[in-house]
């Protein structure tokens, strides 16, 4: 005679190696090592400074609306 197999068991372990399977299916589509964080983030910041060094300096060209003023050449 065979041995008698525990159902319960055995449906607990399908389940489990489907959980695996999706967990790892969601890494290999989602997951990012942390250097290509970094590497994204630091790009954002160079970005984001690049930008900030090039913005207009807001006061002495413009009125209280941020439009330019008007020349005052006659």
């Amino acid at each position: 005679m065979s041995t008698p197999v525990n159902l319960n068991r055995f449906r607990k372990d399908k389940a489990r190696a489907a959980k695996r399977a999706a967990g790892d299916a969601n890494a290999v589509k989602f997951g990012r090592t942390r250097a290509e964080r970094r590497q994204d983030r630091a790009t954002a910041e160079a970005a984001q400074r690049h930008l900030d060094g090039h913005r207009r300096d807001e006061g002495a060209d413009t009125d209280d609306k941020g439009n330019a003023a008007p020349d005052d050449r006659d």
